[in-house]
């Protein structure tokens, strides 16, 4: 945690202060006590990231909370939209980016620095009524609740090292690459904890899935790493990733992680995949919500590979899509093309 924006309900862009918890001896906890405070709403843009930290650092996940980026998604602003986006488009407004990326862990910050990382929150409450307005509107605010379970959950955040590998995407594994995937993503996770570094400053995934593939022996072998960030290459970490890489090699095969089963063709019905893609983009288009918020291609092929759960079955998903997703599966419905637009037709 290198700095932490706040803003709050006032007469103009001036009513936003700058926390620096780099400071030695500052006590976080008045902080954490708004967080919990349950009548003071905490608004947030593409808050998983920062509610990890505060989850780790204090034990704590800000309730009641709102995120802008998943409400804009809801309310038909596009998948991932970005701050300045609807800076730009809610609050009229344009955000500095010169200072956008720059190490918010140096000393002292430049005016530009600071505001630019006044003006990354300034916009927020203006920002929040225009969504919450339009969530209540159309009647989709318990929507935009559902995904605020996600966020709040602490499971959300837990990531046990020796589980970690398995965030990671990678098509077709053997045991052995997996092994070594795995004691990798372990050294990776454990460092990043004790150091209190994000996982990308030890080293991205990239680079882990370059290094599996290569698996150094030596400094040499390893210094030859196209990903790998510089400071990777000596000291604790080119140690730990030698080390990790030794141990997935030596794993016994009894021990490996055992590989996904791979979907073949034959398992997927293609001709349903892609009418459920087509389903998918017309309830998408006519809801207003982004196509990924509401399922993704891996859904839309584990239902047209026979599989009925996951998360498109549930809640507001489920009346957007998943409903006509499974009534299209059982052939009760069909779909027609009508000019530009797709109806669902009934069969009897």
């Amino acid at each position: 945690m290198c700095l932490i924006q706040l803003a709050f309900a006032g007469d103009g862009e001036t009513d936003a202060v700058l926390v620096d918890p780099l400071v030695e001896g500052l006590d976080l906890q008045p902080l954490y006590d708004l967080f919990m405070d349950p009548g003071v709403i905490k608004v947030f843009h593409a808050a998983r990231q920062d509610l990890e930290i505060f989850a780790i650092d204090g034990d704590v996940i800000p309730a009641p909370l709102f995120d802008t980026q998943v409400a804009a998604m809801v309310c038909g602003f596009g998948e991932q939209v970005g701050y300045e986006t609807l800076v730009r488009k809610v609050a009229k407004s344009q955000v500095d980016k010169s200072s956008r990326f720059t190490d918010w862990s140096r000393r002292p910050l430049s005016d530009a620095q600071k505001k630019y990382a006044l003006a990354d929150v300034t916009h927020l409450r203006v920002i929040y009524e225009y969504l919450s307005q339009e969530l209540a509107r159309s009647g989709r605010t318990a929507w935009v609740e559902e995904e605020m379970d996600v966020l709040r959950d602490p499971a959300t955040y837990r990531v046990e090292p020796r589980e970690a590998y398995a965030r990671l995407k990678m098509r077709n594994p053997s045991p052995r690459y997996l092994a070594v995937a795995r004691e990798l993503a372990a050294f990776r996770e454990h460092y990043a904890q004790t150091h209190n570094v994000p996982r990308s400053r030890v080293f991205k995934d990239d680079a882990l899935l370059e290094l599996v593939a290569n698996k150094p022996k030596d400094l040499g072998e390893l210094g030859k790493a196209r990903l790998l960030l510089r400071e990777a290459r000596k000291g604790a970490i080119a140690d730990g990733i030698l080390q990790a890489v030794a141990d997935g090699l030596a794993t016994p095969r009894e021990a490996m992680p055992i590989p996904p089963k791979p979907r073949t063709r034959d398992q997927i019905n293609g001709a349903l995949a892609d009418l459920l893609r087509v389903l998918l983009k017309a309830k998408a288009e006519q809801a207003g919500v982004a196509q990924k918020l509401i399922a993704t291609a891996a859904d839309l092929d584990d239902i047209a590979s026979g599989q009925r759960d996951g998360d498109w079955t549930r809640g507001w998903r489920r009346k957007v899509f998943g409903a006509d997703a499974l009534r299209l599966c059982e052939g009760e419905i069909a779909l027609a093309c009508e000019g530009q637009d797709v109806r669902i037709v009934e069969l009897s």
